[in-house]
């Protein structure tokens, strides 16, 4: 998730405009706005340049008070942020009122798609009521807070014991307990109880900003921004979905057999795969269930965890041994958190490589003294890894991350690195086509380099052995990337089935959970396996639901990355299957990248894609190609099973 996107996406309407006088004014306003004689001459050219102005001195304002609620989680700071991210609002409205004027009149092409997206970027449009701004922006920073500052406590008195998101995802990760792994995942899932009120108003309020702007509801407004109508890219998620739904149902009717096999009589639920086995708070991911899943255990391992592990206690021991060994307990935290944090640098340093190596510029130097690489010791903050653009010209941009020395937190630096270079690469666009191309562009670019982080890669960076060529290590290869890419996308598509409902109406309050639980029965084909009622409010579990982040982009982005991936290993000079491709250090591919990210969303993304792959329509058929050896193993694998499941039987508890 990147903030960046949430920002242009937040850009929404709160305050109409003050009535004019019948005498026109020729002052400017209290703050700098154009006086309504001056707002009458203006053309939609003129107009579109001062948005772009006033738009590059503002952000300043709203993104630091976001990175401070976002890095100093509490009351103090979600005031700080409600009221930057309402003044900002604010006049994002009157920039959308005075849009209006030129509503049917001849202006350039640039201005015209300037005005659309201006209309268009917004994923929470307040009402025009200046009190119900103030309701919106509070109830949207503290959802954020709640989500921030969530632990599960048990116990009482001295026996109390918390666990914060990251403590309880340990679990899930590496505890192969049943119960341990129920108990973590049901802990995290209570504090979002308290969100389902707020969330209930926040959803109304949204609706009506929607309606102020033209559409029937906020789901509307969200599917309207992809340069094609909301019914037809409800369509093309449908067929996107349709292409690589098989694949996943070969995936999943694997990962339950093996479940099976380590929980007998537990490893399912009607067929679907329990909630809390799979690794992974959300069942976004199921890599940290390799050990289950491993094609081939004997096979020469794709160990990153293990390397990255034992670099940090390298680094750890040498720092301790160049110490006194009469440390006290805090000088030895100290040390400890220094260690850390060089090696969340240096795993950061290795992914920068990567895209200087495609011939992109270095990080710059304020990158690495203000982005926040490791969990502070010392005050709550959103572990939740995103990347920040905190000004127009992008001098300042950051990550946000509470790194750990493992293949999921590696893996997503290169991913959140990906936003920092579209930043960098589209700075000299004016400020309103400082984004992706579309949403789902943004996301795709850091998952498109790790796609070329190749087991060839990885050995040539010390992070693996050599792999012995052969039919064994390719599968095992393909079912590592399969883990995280293919168990994704029926999560990436559900989240938004689910609020789309909310916002339009057929998903109502008093079956809130009831209807997240059906989505991802029928796309995921996963289940809880004890009852899930309506006192728990389990989609603000997920940082994207209160933190109110559209998530097709995310669905599409792993459409698109292979896309992606396709084209630049073509542009390489890549002969072979494409899975065991990998670019780095290719300056053609980098520069055919570069050219692609520096047009930010200056034009429809049809004509974006075009230049860097030769076509205009997004497609799955490279996913198809590269993962068709595992495809094609599953299927033997699961010669004779049953595979699929019923949807729509309810999860029984256990």
């Amino acid at each position: 998730m990147k903030p960046r996107t949430r920002l242009a996406l937040s850009l929404a309407a709160g305050l109409a405009l003050a009535a004019c006088s019948r005498t026109p004014s020729t002052a400017p306003g209290p703050d700098g706005t154009p006086s309504q004689a001056q707002l009458e001459k203006e053309t939609a050219d003129e107009f579109i340049a001062r948005v772009n102005a006033e738009f590059a001195q503002l952000m300043p304002e709203l993104t630091a008070s976001q990175w401070v609620a976002a890095t100093y989680s509490n009351e103090d700071s979600e005031l700080l942020a409600s009221k930057g991210n309402e003044r900002f609002l604010a006049r994002m409205q009157q920039w959308v009122e005075q849009s209006r004027r030129f509503e049917g009149k001849e202006m350039s092409p640039a201005t015209e798609r300037a005005i659309a997206l201006l209309k268009l970027g917004t994923a929470m449009p307040p009402p025009r009521d200046p009190a119900r701004l103030a309701e919106l922006t509070e109830l949207a920073s503290r959802m954020e807070g709640m989500y921030a500052r969530g632990e599960h406590c048990t116990g009482e008195g001295e026996a109390r014991s918390c666990r914060q998101l990251g403590q309880l995802e340990d679990v899930l990760r590496n505890n192969r307990d049943y119960d341990a792994q129920l108990a973590a995942w049901e802990g995290w899932h209570t504090i979002s109880k308290p969100m389902r009120e707020d969330y209930v108003r926040f959803a109304e309020l949204v609706n009506e900003g929607a309606r102020d702007l033209g559409f029937a509801d906020a789901g509307e407004l969200w599917r309207a921004g992809y340069d094609m109508s909301p019914a037809e890219l409800s369509a093309e998620t449908d067929r996107l979905w349709s292409q690589v739904e098989p694949l996943y149902e070969q995936l999943h009717c694997y990962a339950r057999t093996r479940l099976e096999a380590e929980y007998p009589g537990r490893g399912s639920v009607n067929g679907m795969l329990p909630a809390h086995l799979m690794g992974n708070m959300w069942q976004q991911d199921w890599s940290n269930l390799w050990s289950l899943l491993a094609p081939y255990p004997r096979a020469t391992p794709l160990d990153v965890t293990g390397a990255l592990e034992r670099q940090y206690q390298a680094s750890l021991n040498e720092r301790l041994m160049r110490e006194s060994a009469l440390l006290d307990t805090d000088g030895r935290v100290e040390i400890v958190r220094a260690a850390q944090l060089e090696h969340a640098r240096a795993m950061t340093r290795q992914a920068e490589e990567f895209y200087t190596s495609l011939g992109m510029p270095a990080l710059p130097g304020s990158y690495w003294e203000k982005s926040q690489f490791v969990k502070p010791r010392d005050r709550d903050v959103q572990c939740h890894a995103s990347a920040w653009q905190m000004n127009a010209d992008a001098t300042d941009v950051r990550t946000k991350m509470c790194t750990k020395p493992n293949e999921e937190d590696f893996t997503t630096i290169y991913h959140e690195l990906g936003h920092v270079y579209y930043y960098l690469a589209y700075a000299d666009q004016p400020p309103l086509f400082q984004n992706g191309a579309h949403d789902g562009f943004h996301e795709a670019i850091g998952d498109t380099i790790e796609l070329a982080m190749t087991p060839g890669y990885l050995q040539s960076i010390g992070l693996v052995e050599g792999q012995a060529p052969g039919h064994e290590a390719l599968i095992n290869a393909q079912m590592r990337m399969a883990l995280s890419k293919v168990a994704f996308l029926p999560f990436g598509l559900m989240i938004d089935r689910w609020r789309w409902g909310v916002f339009d109406g057929s998903i109502t309050p008093d079956n809130y959970n009831k209807a997240w639980w059906d989505l991802k029965a029928r796309y995921q084909g996963v289940a809880p396996v004890t009852p899930r009622g309506e006192e728990f409010f389990d989609p603000g579990a997920k940082y994207h639901v209160p933190g109110n982040t559209p998530y097709t982009r995310y669905f599409l982005s792993h459409v698109l990355q292979f896309q992606f991936y396709k084209a630049l290993c073509e542009a390489a000079g890549h002969q072979g299957p494409l899975n065991e491709c990998s670019f780095a250090g290719n300056k053609a591919a980098g520069e055919k990248f570069w050219a692609m990210l520096s047009k930010g969303n200056s034009q429809p993304w049809q004509q974006t894609m075009k230049e860097l792959t030769g076509g205009e329509q997004m497609d799955a058929s490279a996913v198809l190609e590269y993962f068709a050896p595992l495809q094609e193993w599953l299927v033997e694998q699961n010669e004779g099973r049953t595979c699929g499941w019923q949807a729509a039987t309810a999860p029984a508890a256990q």
